[in-house]
């Protein structure tokens, strides 16, 4: 089911903007986590008076999804910066952008036709486009954790986060942007317009990243929370313990895979022409 020549077509299309948004996204995980380790610690040199502090640890628990009182400053600073929303909305334009080349894409630039006459089947087409753009996205990971390292490598001493602690919240970043990308193939192959699924995506991403800010600070966002699929990655579990996040892990595994599933689903029945 797998086709080389597919992957590297695939490869060679999605190279551009897999250098572009790995390099970007490198850049601004070294930027911060260079800049938030600082700034925890010259926190931690201030005595905040108590409802400062609580105020700041809301603000904090909102964008991590959990509750952050008891954590050490080094786990926050870290935490912080891999769920930094400019960091996420990086790694996520560069799936949603790869994930919607086929079909919609192709439907768009009237090449769909085309394509379909390559002696390839539908089934290929589909397993070698998500294997390339898994490998891809990999790519923007790992570009991502050597920026957090060099931006590491430069924190004041006692606030740099263990390299295999890191590989855990890279790991579970890597499940959340499969689930991403499946829901963005799955728009893909519903849609004929690349724009109306990229919407489509970003509504969901959009609403992920509201409910996961509202759940700790909104009651009535609390029972929707379970809803969003940022509330599945939360980095500081793994940088404080050290232990796999397995519930969370499983379920962006499903999303992944059942969405991927009924994406292959439809663009193996559906109608695909250009004419």
């Amino acid at each position: 089911m797998v086709n080389l020549g597919l992957i590297r077509r695939a490869w060679l299309e999605m190279r551009g903007p897999t250098i572009a948004f790995g390099l970007a996204a490198m850049v601004v995980s070294t930027m911060i986590h260079f800049a938030l380790p600082r700034f925890q610690k010259s926190l931690e040199a201030f005595q905040l008076p108590a409802s400062r502090l609580m105020n700041l640890n809301n603000l904090r628990s909102a964008m991590l999804g959990t509750d952050v009182s008891n954590a050490a400053g080094r786990e926050i600073a870290a935490g912080v910066a891999w769920s930094h929303p400019f960091f996420l909305a990086l790694v996520f334009a560069h799936i949603i952008t790869v994930c919607t080349r086929v079909p919609a894409g192709e439907v768009d630039k009237g090449t769909m036709d085309v394509l379909l006459g390559l002696p390839v089947s539908r089934l290929q087409l589909f397993i070698s486009e998500t294997i390339a753009a898994v490998g891809t996205s990999c790519m923007v990971i790992v570009l991502s954790v050597i920026g957090s390292r060099i931006g590491n490598s430069m924190a004041p001493e006692g606030m740099t986060p263990d390299l295999g602690r890191v590989v855990m919240v890279a790991a579970v970043l890597m499940l959340l942007v499969a689930a991403v990308g499946a829901i963005a193939m799955l728009f893909s192959t519903i849609t004929d317009r690349r724009m109306r699924a990229v919407a489509a995506v970003l509504m969901v991403v959009v609403a992920s990243l509201l409910l996961n800010y509202l759940g700790l600070i909104w009651e009535p966002a609390k029972k929707a929370v379970f809803l969003s699929l940022l509330n599945y990655y939360r980095p500081i579990g793994p940088l404080g313990q050290g232990a796999w996040p397995l519930r969370d892990m499983a379920v962006l595994g499903g999303i992944a895979g059942a969405v991927w599933l009924a994406a292959g689903a439809w663009f193996s029945r559906r109608d695909l022409s250009t004419t």
